[in-house]
């Protein structure tokens, strides 16, 4: 629990209720998810999860509207997975979601608390390509293991 807890330290108490709402959403779909994802282009996904099919889902989470509006950089996510969704806490105005600028066609949404999440509209499937998708698995069964083993003996590692 110390593993999960310290990947939102340094962000406010709602958006870890709202990651682990959404790490619930995802566990129920059979989607296990990683939170704070280094990308191989440098950013840095909130969630990531991959399900029993091997597809990618990363949610990117947004507690303020400032935070919405500021991030300029989500659409470079987009070649890392096959879904991507936003995820808000109850109560956001969800009027921007449907704006061309954030990709109603394109991006999920789903809204959490700490203890559920529900999906207000589903992702598009955009298939990334066979040698990215081994890379990023790769990737991501090997950080899971280090966040573990971190866990176990902290000298060796955890979060990245």
């Amino acid at each position: 629990m110390t593993i999960v807890a310290a990947c939102f330290d340094d962000s406010p108490l709602v958006a870890r209720d709202v990651a682990r709402g959404v790490a619930r959403l995802l566990f129920r779909q059979d989607a296990m998810a990683l939170c704070e994802v280094p990308l191989g282009n440098g950013r840095r996904a909130d969630l990531m999860a991959i399900d029993a099919k091997g597809q990618i889902v990363i949610v990117e989470i947004k507690v303020s509207k400032a935070d919405l509006r500021g991030d300029a950089k989500w659409p470079e996510y987009l070649d890392y997975c096959d879904r991507y969704y936003w995820a808000v806490p109850g109560g956001f105005d969800l009027a921007p979601f449907d704006e061309a600028g954030f990709r109603p066609e394109l991006a999920g949404l789903i809204v959490a608390d700490r203890y559920d999440a529900e999906i207000m509209r589903e992702a598009a499937v955009r298939p990334i390509a066979a040698p990215r998708r081994k890379v990023e698995t790769l990737r991501f069964a090997r950080r899971a293991a280090r966040r573990l083993l971190g866990g176990l003996d902290p000298g060796l590692g955890g979060l990245d």
